[in-house]
């Protein structure tokens, strides 16, 4: 489990008792709260050029030359619509001590209290397993009003997500996985059974059998469950610890990044101890096909025929096309228990980066209720979301004739929504279903989210589920 000891807030009673005040003012503001300062406190301001630039910070010190509060800026609402997590970028040059958040927020600002304090505890997080890493020293008091205990469990789900996306392959294996899994499940009483190797093609899971069966380390289907009442939600990931693209071959620039292909189980895993942190009133199960795509003489062929637990046929036409044939068994298999939703994460395709990029996290459904509900939570706690469509007439690309189905339709077009087509073929009729192609991966640091692993979509997830699932 990540060490979050710097992703809480201050504690302790000295700390507090000594917390220095911090004001959080924008640009247009400056001059106007300067005149509330003494003399010495507003010269020191303006002599140190502090302007209320967005993440600009400054400690004022008193007569004796120990600060006496600090200052932050926000910039004005041109600057702050491009980012989010604007008092994190503070928090990273602020110096080591105590800081107590006075007057709030601006007036009138959309920026809500509860992100920013979240993005601040978000901004402590380093991944240290394998080398030291400078800790952020500026700890932030509780600002009054907030469920400190709900942001605090928010922001370590997170912790965990981006440690399991951050650790390589070589401790992040199938069996790594799924002890990460088990660990969670003790935590919070849930149980766990993992279907393993060869007992896969007995119980009926060909796909994920097929695409793991040429790793030195068996493939499994992870069962955890939670919750005896409520509506039934599935969290369905895409745990493909590491991706060579398997007979074809990725070229080693592609490969470089693999370790992330298990972002999608990462994202449900945070997910779901968020959902259990907070005890909601709900049945959770998730599952988690943990393989990888690796390249020996029994890996499955480009032109291989698969064989589904659906009792669809599936043509090979790439073997980099993996994590929608793993997907596919434990859809159908999560669907089979009619769930009131189910939801499915995976680091699935090109093209949805092409389209959206790295920050948005795109997802496809076709229940209004659940789309609204995304959109309004994703805007409420700054976890950005876009929709995109099942364009069925785009179904008619995923038959290839010889089978039912082709894992990866010739032309290059729209392979993000064939993608999620696919997938619904296999979540069936018997669950509302919802698909998100997420990225995983930060490629630059930016406030509250230093470069590396990162989880996408599950805080809009989170915030929606009571409307989804009319809690």
């Amino acid at each position: 489990m990540p060490d979050t000891n710097a992703m809480r807030f201050a504690t302790d009673a000295s700390d507090i008792a000594g917390a220095l005040p911090l004001y959080v003012i924008e640009r247009s503001a400056v001059d106007a709260w300067c005149q509330t300062l003494d003399t010495a406190a507003a010269a020191w301001v303006k002599a140190s050029g502090f302007t209320g630039a967005l993440g600009a910070s400054l400690l004022v010190p008193g007569a004796n030359g120990t600060p006496i509060f600090a200052v932050v800026g926000f910039g004005d609402a041109s600057a702050r619509i491009r980012g989010r997590f604007h008092l994190a970028a503070a928090a990273q040059s602020l110096p080591e001590g105590t800081y107590r958040l006075t007057g709030g927020l601006p007036e009138g600002c959309s920026d809500t209290l509860e992100h920013e304090a979240l993005g601040w505890l978000l901004a402590g997080y380093r991944f240290d397993r394998y080398a030291t890493q400078k800790s952020r020293g500026a700890s932030l008091v509780a600002p009054e009003g907030l469920d400190a205990a709900r942001i605090e469990a928010i922001a370590e789900a997170e912790a965990l997500t981006r440690d399991l996306i951050n650790t390589p392959a070589s401790d992040m294996g199938p069996a790594d996985l799924e002890a990460a899994c088990v660990t969670l499940a003790a935590r919070f009483d849930a149980d766990i059974t993992v279907i393993t190797g060869a007992d896969l093609l007995e119980k009926n899971f060909p796909m994920i059998h097929a695409v793991g069966r040429a790793a030195e380390h068996a493939p499994r289907l992870i069962d955890m469950r939670w919750g005896t009442a409520g509506p039934k939600l599935t969290l369905v990931g895409k745990g493909v610890c590491f991706d060579t693209g398997g007979l074809n071959l990725k070229p080693g620039a592609s490969m470089g990044l693999m370790k992330k292909d298990m972002g999608g189980a990462a994202t449900v895993l945070g997910l779901a101890q968020m959902i259990m942190a907070q005890k909601m009133p709900l049945q959770l199960r998730v599952l988690i096909p943990a393989v990888e795509n690796a390249v020996a003489g029994n890996a499955f062929r480009p032109g291989d025929i698969l064989a589904s637990r659906k009792g669809l046929s599936v043509e090979i036409n790439n073997t980099d096309a993996e994590g929608r044939l793993v997907l596919g068994d434990a859809l159908t298999y999560g669907a089979e228990e009619t769930p009131d939703l189910m939801i499915s994460m995976a680091t699935l395709t090109g093209a949805a980066r092409v389209a959206v990029g790295p920050d948005l996290a795109p997802y496809f459904t076709d229940d209004a209720q659940i789309a609204n509900a995304l959109d309004a939570a994703a805007q409420a706690v700054a976890d950005p979301v876009w929709r995109l469509p099942f364009w069925a007439p785009y179904e008619s690309d995923l038959e290839p004739g010889i089978a039912d189905l082709d894992n990866a339709p010739s032309g290059g077009f729209g392979g993000a929504i064939t993608a999620a087509l696919f997938l619904r073929r296999f979540a069936g009729d018997t669950a509302r279903y919802t698909h998100f192609d997420i990225y995983g991966w930060n490629p630059k640091a930016k406030p509250a989210r230093p470069k590396g692993g990162v989880g996408m979509g599950a805080r809009a997830i989170l915030a929606a589920l009571p409307d989804m699932l009319d809690l």
